[in-house]
């Protein structure tokens, strides 16, 4: 059991090699009992909340799912409490899974494992988009459209703001990192987002010289 006061592993997920490789087999075996279920997207929706909203918040809970000290009778008990009638079956049924085979304190990395999966099944490239300043919902879709337009993929977005990007935005699309001239829209909007991040720090700036 890692000491009282480090994070627990059910919450936040782990970069080790290995346990990206035994993720990806749970999280296999998961699409899979989702997808002949008919509730894939569900049950992702479901795993993704409990790893990313509910744990974090319920830290006794989190620490319970990753201690390998905890029994896995106490650990399904623990599900229980805190999903049964709130989430589906299938969903369930996946975490007294994994509690068997005491890879709960996983949770997070077998969620991450399972999006990946989802998108790679749907034929959707994985794109992170770094921009200096926020952008709206339009702009998120317009500049998805056009990376998506450009480089001939189907993209699954996130995005992350930096405001030391230089050129305003950078696309990640798997390993491999393209600026703005990817696209003539791009290179409008990455100026435009380097424009803005400019004027949001000089504005910072003679506020805080303001009396």
């Amino acid at each position: 059991m890692p000491p009282s006061g480090d994070q627990s592993t059910a919450d936040k997920p782990v970069t080790d090699i290995g346990v990206q490789r035994l993720s990806r087999v749970y999280a296999q075996a998961i699409l899979d009992a989702a997808g002949n279920a008919g509730c894939r997207n569900e049950v992702l929706d479901e795993l993704r909340a409990l790893a990313t909203e509910v744990l974090p918040k319920v830290p006794a809970a989190a620490k319970v799912f990753a201690s390998p000290r905890v029994s896995i009778e106490e650990k399904g008990a623990m599900i229980d409490k805190i999903c049964a009638g709130r989430v589906l079956p299938t969903t369930l049924h996946s975490l007294h899974v994994l509690a068997r085979h005491d890879r709960l304190g996983l949770l997070a990395n077998v969620v991450a494992a399972a999006g990946q999966l989802a998108d790679e099944r749907d034929g959707l490239k994985r794109a992170e988009f770094t921009t200096a300043v926020p952008l709206d919902a339009a702009e998120r879709e317009q500049v998805v459209a056009d990376t998506a337009k450009a480089l001939g993929l189907r993209l699954a977005p996130t995005f992350t703001v930096n405001p030391d990007v230089l050129g305003g935005l950078v696309v990640r699309v798997e390993d491999t990192v393209y600026d703005q001239s990817v696209a003539t829209g791009l290179q409008r909007l990455g100026r435009s987002l380097k424009q803005r991040s400019i004027h949001e720090i000089q504005y910072r700036r003679d506020r805080l010289g303001t009396p």
